[in-house]
């Protein structure tokens, strides 16, 4: 495949930069809604936090998640990268496609939560999921570790 033009080159970069960045500023108000909705005190903020959540998972986090691996497989298919040239191309795939993967299956369990904390008179502390903490916590490295790849492209090829 031809490398695309100089122009849309950095077109395609700055909407792969936007949706990723977008995707861990999401990640990381997820999280601050985890940490909410773990250490609130107060019952009604802590219902609004798992409500919340769904909505965010469905119209925020994995938009953005698929426009950044959309935007990714232009970038590599598109440039000199590849992408089946270099390892962290790969990796970044693989990082993509897995925390997407975990997310389209967390979102039954969000779907639950949501469900728990609309209804009039949930259970106590069955709101109280440490399970949103650990994986908002695990998207962020994950994410963190994908940024480390782009800036720092480590050496080291795939066989072609």
């Amino acid at each position: 495949m031809r490398p695309m033009a100089p122009p849309l080159r950095k077109l395609a970069l700055t909407a792969h930069i936007t949706a990723s960045v977008g995707w861990l500023g999401a990640v990381l108000v997820f999280l601050a809604l985890a940490i909410a909705g773990l250490t609130s005190p107060d019952a009604p903020t802590i219902r609004a936090v798992y409500v919340a959540m769904q909505p965010a998972a469905w119209y925020a986090l994995l938009p953005l998640a698929g426009a950044s691996l959309l935007t990714g497989l232009i970038q590599s298919l598109g440039t000199t990268w590849g992408l089946l040239r270099h390892y962290w191309v790969l990796f970044k795939l693989l990082i993509n496609v897995a925390a997407i993967v975990v997310l389209l299956m967390y979102t039954r369990t969000l779907g639950y939560l949501a469900g728990v904390a609309a209804a009039p008179d949930p259970a106590p502390g069955a709101l109280r999921s440490p399970s949103v903490l650990i994986h908002a916590v695990l998207a962020v490295v994950l994410l963190l570790l994908a940024t480390l790849l782009a800036v720092y492209k480590p050496r080291g090829r795939l066989r072609q």
